[in-house]
């Protein structure tokens, strides 16, 4: 692995466990095992760093969204598949909470993977939904857009939950409620 993607991958790490103000450049460097030369070498300074460790982060969050949501089954399965997928849920979403970063939430360039990672979750689900409406899974009355903006939002709510708590069970709890309401719509 060269330089620059260590220095990715531990802006990655650093960022997920400390947010932006809490990331040095010279943690990144330490955590890489590498200098500050090669570090400006290789981007413009932490900004350019963060947005590349972000981009990385949200892209795999994508992926292992996809992942699920293109498997075989039913709309809801491949919803619930998503849902309750393992997760390091104490340490919350590597996305969603950057999203509380203040540095991360007043810079437009930084803030827009998550608002680009959250969009493709809602779209995703949305069109699993209207998939099992056409499928005749769901019932009408429905507004996909809506619910899954809500599943979305159960996801990031439930990391905050059991982050507070301390306890997986927490998220584990708010998630099955969201498929329960999701149930509700079951034909």
């Amino acid at each position: 692995m060269g330089t620059a993607e260590r220095l990715i991958e531990s802006a990655q790490q650093l960022l997920w466990e400390r947010g932006y103000v809490g990331t040095s450049p010279k943690a990144i460097q330490q955590l890489a095992g590498a200098g500050q030369g090669s570090m400006y070498h290789h981007f413009a300074g932490k900004p350019d760093l963060a947005l590349q460790a972000i981009r990385r982060s949200a892209e795999e969050l994508r992926a292992q969204a996809e992942e699920k949501f293109s498997q075989p089954g039913t709309a809801y399965e491949r919803i619930a598949a998503y849902l309750l997928r393992e997760r390091d849920v104490l340490r919350g979403c590597r996305v969603g909470r950057l999203a509380h970063d203040p540095e991360v939430a007043g810079s437009p360039a930084l803030r827009e993977p998550l608002g680009e990672t959250f969009a493709y979750l809602r779209r995703r689900i949305e069109e699993l939904l209207e998939e099992g409406l056409e499928q005749g899974e769901f019932v009408g009355g429905m507004v996909p857009a809506d619910v899954a903006a809500a599943l979305v939002a159960v996801v990031q709510g439930a990391y905050v939950l059991a982050q507070s708590a301390g306890s997986v069970q927490e998220f584990e709890r708010a998630v099955r409620g969201g498929l329960n309401l999701l149930a509700a719509y079951t034909a």
